[in-house]
């Protein structure tokens, strides 16, 4: 079990060890005077006891914890809400509108994820239970939330998912938690990939959203991500994570006009997006990378995408 690594005074990093990985998911504890004590993302529930660990590590106790803030509602990010929330007696839940009703009654989104990953779906991700509402906070964008003695600010970042905000503390050089907004790069590398999922992939909203988050002032000091860690070359990293994003789905794009066949489309993607992170990592990093997202989700959401683009793709594969 890995040790929470302190980043920051008051901020630690704890690894949730998804699947026995080390580095493909982490949450971040905040440590506030009194009994200011803050989480952002719980990840899923199948990782709930290596972040209680991670916690008593820190040398905080779970149940004295006050706020649950999620980036959005995907089960890698907020699955273990509602079950944290039965330990939790002081916390609360915080999550931007667009995705609060799925956490109040989370049985559609947990339909929609079944029929993904089926017989896994257990195994992945464990238990998610419904957060009750009384112990419920419904963000906006703009909303300040005082946590662990910070104050963050909720930024409407959608693009990833409808319901997707970061949270940016401006008074310290402006770190952002980014949530996925800002894509998947791993400990030691400087290869972004753009994790694209469905059911609601938005490749203008998500634009808009780099803009913004490059617009911060002051920049992004820091970007905090939940797949994996702390990275201090915010711009370059967001201009890296915008072209691949254009690239590839662009890929996608061609792929499905010349194939019907998803599994060529996902051969295409993987053949053209694997050599560049191939020359920076090993064999073994490659598999954290699809560990934190995979060829099959992310083809998946720019299929679904580029179904309601494109009018001659509207029923590709159907």
């Amino acid at each position: 079990m890995p040790a929470p690594l302190q980043l920051d005074e008051g901020l630690y990093l704890i690894d949730l060890l998804f699947q026995e990985t080390p580095g493909v998911i982490a949450a971040y504890l905040l440590v506030g005077p009194g009994d200011d004590l803050a989480l952002i993302e719980t990840g899923p529930g199948s990782t709930v006891p290596a972040l209680l660990a991670g916690i008593r590590a820190a040398g905080v106790d779970p149940a004295a914890i006050t706020k649950l803030l999620v980036t959005h509602i995907h089960l890698d990010h907020a699955g273990a809400a509602g079950l944290l929330i039965e330990g939790m007696p002081a916390a609360t839940l915080y999550v931007h509108e667009v995705g609060a009703p799925h956490m109040l009654d989370p049985s559609k989104l947990l339909a929609s994820a079944q029929r993904i990953y089926g017989d896994d779906m257990d195994r992945l991700w464990g238990t998610f239970l419904p957060v009750p509402v009384d112990r419920l906070v419904v963000l906006k964008d703009g909303d300040r939330v005082p946590a662990g003695g910070r104050e963050l600010e909720v930024l409407y970042t959608p693009g990833h998912a409808a319901h997707h905000v970061a949270y940016w503390d401006r008074g310290r050089g402006g770190q952002v938690f980014a949530g996925d907004v800002a894509g998947v790069r791993l400990q030691g590398y400087s290869y972004v990939r753009p994790p694209t999922p469905p059911p609601d992939l938005d490749l203008a909203l998500w634009n808009s959203s780099i803009d913004r988050l490059l617009a911060l002032d002051p920049l992004p000091g820091v970007l905090y991500l939940t797949h994996f860690g702390p990275f201090a070359d915010g711009p370059r990293h967001l201009h890296e994570l915008r072209t691949r994003l254009s690239i590839w789905s662009e890929i996608v794009h061609t792929a499905m006009r010349n194939s019907g066949h998803r599994r060529e489309v996902i051969q295409t993607l993987e053949t053209a997006g694997t050599p560049a992170l191939r020359m920076q990592a090993d064999a073994a990093t490659v598999d954290r990378y699809n560990l934190a997202s995979n060829y099959e989700m992310t083809v998946e959401g720019l299929i679904r995408y580029w179904r309601r683009q494109d009018p001659a793709l509207a029923s590709w594969g159907k």
